[in-house]
């Protein structure tokens, strides 16, 4: 598994800059103290410069050398109005428009990943998902063969052997009722960040049925993703539909579908719906003693990642790291 001392040693080669869209917030500021104090992630903290050392000197927390961008005193303002009018002209945005949208937090930080200044986002502290992944969308897009956004959730634990289980499920946070289609594409994104995390991905579409065990429509979807995303990541151990016990344990695996490849050690899990997921993912976190990253948000051309406003310092920290490592 890469813990964050890996992620840190990659981001150590190649230095990046971070946005954090709410510069004043205590827990921001507490985080990008921490950042500040190494040398492998920049913060860039979006807000007026006067209120922002004005709340780290209230708060306590250093943020000396960091760098402040107020979006109304930004030196580069018009370029990038014109930028902006021209990604959205299809809406027929004018300049005045796009200046007092440029003045919100979460838009002005996504253009500045976008004109390349930062290479990473991360924000939501205050405001809610939908706020971080429209301007996203918007100006970021999704990657080339890509038609969505989605998210999975890193979940850590200690194991037996000293180090750490590592899973990833997806998606828990941001598509309510994926069609087989995007669940192919969920799969795909999923598996490519549990490698990022040092997971060998092995990938259990689950299901209350186990290869047919039981029937519905909500069965014969996840069965044809499956299907699906075999033939479209033939390098990929996919399984599905599978229960979740059939998926990970190696006992009740042989006896429901012996032989299988995947049941009994699955590690990334595609969830049928929103549901499904976001109980699954806490259960994982509040009974099973998982820590839970994320969610992390997959599909777009630059890593931008929404904080839980529920959130504290440590995991804005872990998140930032996170995000630029998938820089």
């Amino acid at each position: 598994m890469y813990g964050f001392g890996d992620l840190i040693a990659i981001l150590k080669k190649s230095p990046k800059k971070i946005v954090f869209t709410e510069g004043t917030d205590a827990r921001i500021l507490e985080a990008a103290s921490r950042l500040l104090a190494s040398n492998f992630l920049k913060p860039i903290l979006v807000g007026k410069e006067e209120e922002i050392i004005a709340a780290s000197e209230e708060s306590g927390f250093n943020i000396r050398g960091a760098e402040i961008i107020d979006p109304l005193k930004f030196d580069r303002l018009d370029e990038m109005i014109d930028m902006f009018c021209e990604l959205r002209k299809s809406k027929g945005v004018t300049k005045e428009q796009a200046r007092g949208i440029l003045s919100q937090a979460n838009y002005f930080g996504t253009m500045l990943v976008k004109m390349g200044i930062a290479d990473a986002l991360l924000g939501g502290a205050t405001y809610s998902t939908a706020d971080t992944v429209r301007p996203a969308l918007q100006l970021i897009k999704t990657k080339p063969g890509n038609t969505i956004v989605s998210s999975c959730f890193i979940m850590v634990r200690p194991a037996a052997t000293g180090e750490n289980e590592v899973l990833a499920m997806g998606d828990c946070a941001i598509n309510i009722h994926p069609t087989e289609d995007e669940l192919v594409e969920i799969a795909g994104e999923t598996a490519q960040c549990a490698k990022i995390f040092g997971v060998d991905p092995k990938v259990a579409f689950l299901s209350y049925s186990t290869l047919g065990s039981g029937k519905g429509e909500d069965v014969d979807k996840m069965r044809n993703a499956a299907a699906k995303a075999k033939a479209k990541y033939p390098d990929l151990p996919i399984e599905g539909e599978l229960q979740f016990d059939a998926a990970v344990s190696p006992r009740v695996a042989r006896t429901k579908c012996p032989g299988n490849p995947v049941a009994g050690h699955a590690n990334t899990f595609i969830f049928p719906e929103i549901s499904a997921g976001n109980i699954g993912y806490k259960i994982a976190q509040r009974l099973g003693n998982f820590e839970a990253y994320g969610p992390i948000l997959l599909g777009l051309n630059a890593p931008i990642n929404d904080l839980s406003r529920g959130c504290n310092a440590a995991e804005v920290y872990s998140m930032a790291i996170i995000t630029a490592a998938l820089a």
